[in-house]
C-alpha cells in the first residue's frame, strides 16, 4: 500500500507518515523546502521523499508523474500541506492572500485531481484532508486561513459524494489547538489561554491526528466518507 503525504517533513505530517509507515504503508514524505528533515524522514521509515512548491500546479504535476512513474499509484493520499498567514484582515497583503488559497486550497484540490485517476482505474483508494478547527467556527486574525480550510471542508464533502460510487473514501480530519511549529507565532501565554479554553485541558500532539487520520485510512472505516473528525479536545463542539 502507497501513502503520499504532502508537507510530512515536520508536525502533524510527520507525525502522519510514521504511523501510517507502522501501519505497514510505503509512505511519499512529500515537501517543499525542508529537504534534509524529508530525507531523514524518508530514511528512518523507509520512504521516498519528493519536492514540490504546492502552490504551483505545474510542479504538482512533475510531482504526481515521478511518483506514479515509481509506484505506479497511490492508496492514500493525506493532504496536509498548508501554511497561516496571523493578522488583522485588512492588513494582510493581496499577494500573501493569494498565496495562502493556493497552496491551502488549490494544492489541496490539483493533487487529489492528479492522483485520482489511478483510484478511479483500481476501483478503491483513500483521502484524507487537513482542514482545521478554524475551518469550523473562524478566528480573528485568521481570516483568510479559516475560509481557506472551509474551503477545505466543502471540498471534503463534495468530493466524496462524487468519488464515492467508484469505491473511494474522501474524508478530513480537523485539528484543534496542536503543538506545531505552526503555532509558534503564538507566545507560552497565548497557548496557555488556549489550553485553558480546551475541555481536555491542554494542548494537542501531533501524534493524535495522526491517530485520527490512520483511522479513517483503516477499513474500521470502510463506511465512513464525507466526513469531518474533529481532534480538537473539546475546542469546538
Amino acid at each position: 500500500m502507497i501513502a503520499l503525504v504532502t508537507g510530512a517533513s515536520r508536525g502533524i505530517g510527520a507525525a502522519c507518515a510514521r504511523r501510517l509507515a507502522a501501519d505497514g504503508y510505503s509512505v511519499i514524505v512529500h515537501y517543499r523546502s525542508s529537504g534534509a528533515l524529508a530525507d531523514s524522514l524518508a530514511s528512518e521509515i523507509g520512504g521516498w521523499a519528493v519536492q514540490a512548491d504546492l502552490g504551483d500546479f505545474l510542479q504538482i504535476d512533475c510531482m504526481t508523474e515521478q511518483i506514479i512513474q515509481k509506484y505506479g499509484k497511490v492508496d492514500l493520499l493525506v493532504n496536509n500541506a498548508g501554511m497561516a498567514l496571523n493578522g488583522l484582515y485588512q492588513d494582510i497583503s493581496d499577494a500573501d492572500a493569494i498565496r495562502l488559497f493556493q497552496v491551502n486550497v488549490g494544492g489541496v484540490m490539483h493533487t487529489a485531481k492528479r492522483i485520482l485517476p489511478e483510484m478511479l482505474r483500481m476501483h478503491r483508494g483513500c483521502i484524507v484532508n487537513i482542514a482545521s478547527v478554524w475551518g469550523e467556527c473562524g478566528a480573528a486574525c485568521e481570516v483568510h486561513y479559516s475560509a481557506a480550510k472551509a474551503a477545505v471542508i466543502g471540498f471534503t464533502k463534495a468530493l466524496a459524494q462524487e468519488v464515492g460510487p467508484s469505491g473511494i473514501r474522501v474524508n478530513c480530519v480537523s485539528p484543534g489547538v496542536i503543538d506545531t511549529e505552526m503555532n509558534a507565532m503564538h507566545d507560552a501565554d497565548t497557548m496557555s489561554a488556549l489550553a485553558d479554553e480546551t475541555p481536555l485541558g491542554c494542548i494537542g500532539r501531533p501524534e493524535d491526528v495522526a491517530d485520527a487520520v490512520a483511522f479513517l485510512a483503516s477499513d474500521r472505516a470502510k463506511f465512513i466518507t464525507g466526513q469531518v473528525l474533529s481532534v480538537n479536545g473539546g475546542f469546538y463542539l
